[in-house]
């Protein structure tokens, strides 16, 4: 099993810069690829960006491309999403997922932390 816990979300202006941290523990040798989704009242979850854990690789919904960027430090089990120019739009809960398996921008990860709320205020 593999835990996860999401941190740094908060309240910010419009055009405003937050950083989220996403701490896995357990069997983190296992993870393959990690990604941030996000889920706002009444809407779907979505796909904001993943990396791939040894390789570094980035993969970006388009929109959040050129504005957010996905970072991990593998010695401290940690990725982070650093997201810059926030838009009002895209207050949601954040949440980081892990697989075993695959780097993809659908939502079939097999671990999940508890989410974190990010408040863009107008």
């Amino acid at each position: 099993q593999v835990q996860l816990v999401e941190s740094g979300g908060g309240l910010v202006q419009a055009g405003g810069s937050l950083r989220l941290s996403c701490a896995a523990s357990g069997r983190t040798f296992s993870i393959y690829a990690m990604g941030w989704f996000r889920q706002a009242p009444g809407k779907e979850r979505e796909f904001v960006a993943a990396i791939q854990q040894s390789s570094g690789s980035t993969y970006y919904a388009d929109s959040v491309k050129g504005r957010f960027t996905i970072s991990r430090d593998n010695a401290k089990n940690t990725v982070y999403l650093q997201m810059n120019n926030l838009k009002p739009e895209e207050t949601a809960v954040y949440y980081c997922a892990a697989d075993r398996t695959t780097l993809t921008s659908t939502s079939n990860y097999d671990y999940w932390g508890q989410g974190t709320q990010v408040t863009v205020s107008s």
